[in-house]
């Protein structure tokens, strides 16, 4: 036959009865918990969060008709133009990844509202943070300080320490997109409350400043071309122009054929070198109206604001915790050795 098992039960009576007889363990493990508790989060400054919020109108169909328009006067047609971005707004969280984009901010002019910090966000980073009292001991075995601002001109060349400021840049700004609305979230986070709103702002602008270079690189490329080409095919013109105009004025008077032959053959290449300057100035024209129409508007749908409280530590959270453990630990501990006859 079978064995029948038998369900154990635990006796809560039991467990209270044990508790109270030693509840003078309590007096010692919850207090000495709750002081700890408060030396160490109190310790741990506390930071600020912002959140801006915003939308890159990339695909305009009302500015696209007005740009055809104009374009379309300068004999060109830009609405059968097909663009495609290896950069979709989905890959832009993976631009903090980037040193070159978190270097951008290092020489950003942070300052808060009394004035008393007044410094590049680098320098903010680097020394004047509040830090846990325990930092300072283990301070004295580093052997190297960032103190010195890199070099804007090689930031994938960082030191240590240098490494470690951007990295913690990193931490403190992060960058989402809606994949269904592509609304773009930044949010930062720092220890003062008006800083941290102007490193939202300020990331911001520099987002939006990135997509837009982006968008309309090769559209700027193309115009500066043109118009080097047009200011060059101009003065060949002008050249053109002028020599025309001094053999005309030197044989006013002589109705040899071959001056009127000369005078054909110049009037020819004044009328090519005409046709060329009209020619690159509607390319220039037309490349000028693609940087317009590749440039994204945005819409900011939440604008950064200084905020009122401090996001974390929750130092009350946090000390009621640590207690609740503490009492939870003493009460296993204290019925430790009875725990066979709790059950029944």
């Amino acid at each position: 036959m079978e064995e029948k098992k038998t369900l154990k039960i635990i006796d809560l009576r039991k467990i209270i009865k044990k508790i109270g007889k030693n509840r003078k363990v309590f007096y010692k493990t919850l207090p000495v918990a709750f002081i700890l508790a408060c030396i160490y989060i109190f310790s741990i400054p506390r930071y600020y969060a912002s959140e801006t919020k915003l939308a890159p109108e990339i695909d305009n169909s009302l500015g696209k008709g007005a740009l055809n328009s104009i374009a379309s006067s300068f004999g060109f047609d830009i609405g059968e133009m097909q663009t495609s971005d290896a950069i979709t707004p989905l890959l832009y969280p993976n631009l903090m990844e980037d040193n070159g984009f978190v270097a951008n901010l290092f020489s950003l002019r942070i300052k808060n509202e009394d004035g008393t910090i007044n410094s590049t966000y680098y320098d903010y980073l680097a020394t004047g943070q509040k830090k846990p009292w325990w930092n300072s001991i283990f301070s004295f075995f580093k052997s190297e300080k960032p103190k010195e601002l890199p070099n804007s001109k090689d930031p994938y060349n960082l030191s240590k320490p240098q490494d470690d400021i951007a990295e913690k840049i990193r931490n403190d700004i992060t960058i989402h997109v809606n994949s269904k609305s592509g609304v773009i979230t930044i949010t930062t986070q720092a220890q003062d409350p008006y800083i941290c709103k102007a490193l939202a702002d300020s990331v911001r602008e520099q987002l939006q400043a990135y997509i837009t270079t982006y968008r309309t690189n090769k559209a700027r490329i193309d115009y500066e071309y043109y118009k080097q080409v047009t200011a060059e095919a101009k003065q060949d013109y002008e050249r053109a122009r002028q020599r025309y105009g001094a053999y005309i004025d030197g044989n006013v008077n002589i109705a040899m054929q071959s001056v009127r032959l000369k005078a054909e053959e110049m009037e020819s290449e004044m009328e090519l070198k005409l046709n060329n300057y009209n020619t690159f100035n509607t390319q220039m024209q037309s490349a000028k109206a693609k940087i317009q129409e590749r440039t994204p508007a945005f819409t900011i749908l939440k604008g950064a604001a200084v905020p009122t409280k401090p996001a974390a530590p929750k130092r009350m959270i946090f000390v009621a915790v640590i207690t609740l453990l503490a009492f939870i630990g003493t009460s296993i501990w204290i019925i430790r050795k009875d725990i066979s006859e709790i059950f029944v």
